[in-house]
């Protein structure tokens, strides 16, 4: 927050050091404060200041309306993917990339690409991917992490815009279980207006009891849905996080190996 510090005006609430469980406060508390900051018009981003678990019992009551009057930059990744699909739902872009503790945690070059992607919005381009099923995609990015968009599904609250590159990542799941996330999320239809899908880092997603390789079934499961798939994205809880505008046009090509975002 010090380094945010020095760049912008930050402003937070005392009740953020609030507990409750394993949470920040209740939910009210958490509710009125977010809502205070979606209807702020002065306030230009809201960054999450930890992963966020805990906004996927708020979502419903999230004045999104506000959002809509005062569109501002929702800033974060994992947990904070809840508040990402509600801004997707509401027509507002957003930027997954570092919260708060990941920027104190990253060096001056992941900071400097936050930085640009929150001022200066411009193409990015990622090469070098790793191609998991063929093919060649256009759409707006969408996504983020796969658990929380799985329980997101379970609430009734997953809208993927039509034609959508999809974004997953995630963090300390086994095989099996992301094999049940991923097969019910294709069996129930969720994903089936998605053109292509990238893949992010699974970060200590271990083989699990059955010694199935994660990539394996990450190819398996979303070989079903017969679009291109690409892995290998600097995003998720690795060491890299490079920052990527939801909500922005995705070209991804299979032949190229390449993800642009503009």
């Amino acid at each position: 927050m010090a380094w945010l510090g020095r760049r912008y005006r930050v402003r937070f609430e005392p009740g953020l050091f609030a507990r409750t469980g394993f949470l920040a406060g209740d939910d009210r508390r958490r509710t009125d404060e977010l809502n205070a900051a979606l209807s702020d018009p002065e306030a230009q981003a809201i960054v999450a200041a930890r992963g966020g678990y805990g906004l996927g019992r708020i979502a419903p009551y999230l004045e999104l309306e506000a959002l809509l009057r005062h569109p501002k930059w929702i800033v974060g990744f994992s947990d904070l993917t809840a508040l990402h699909l509600e801004a997707t739902r509401a027509g507002v872009m957003s930027l997954h990339g570092h919260n708060v503790a990941g920027l104190g945690r990253g060096d001056a070059r992941a900071r400097e690409a936050w930085v640009t992607a929150l001022e200066r919005p411009t193409c990015l381009h990622f090469d070098g991917l790793t191609v998991v099923h063929p093919g060649e995609a256009a759409g707006p990015l969408a996504g983020g992490n796969l658990t929380v968009l799985f329980a997101s599904h379970a609430a009734g609250r997953l809208r993927l815009p039509p034609g959508a590159i999809l974004l997953l990542e995630d963090i300390d799941e086994t095989s099996y279980r992301i094999d049940r996330m991923l097969s019910a999320l294709v069996q129930s239809g969720a994903l089936g207006s998605v053109s292509g899908i990238v893949l992010g880092e699974f970060t200590n997603c271990s083989p699990g009891r059955y010694a199935v390789p994660t990539e394996h079934v990450l190819a398996e499961r979303l070989g079903l849905l017969n679009v291109p798939v690409l892995a290998g994205l600097p995003v998720g809880h690795g060491r890299d996080n490079a920052p990527v505008v939801l909500g922005g046009h995705a070209r991804l090509s299979a032949q190229a190996a390449s993800l642009s975002i503009e």
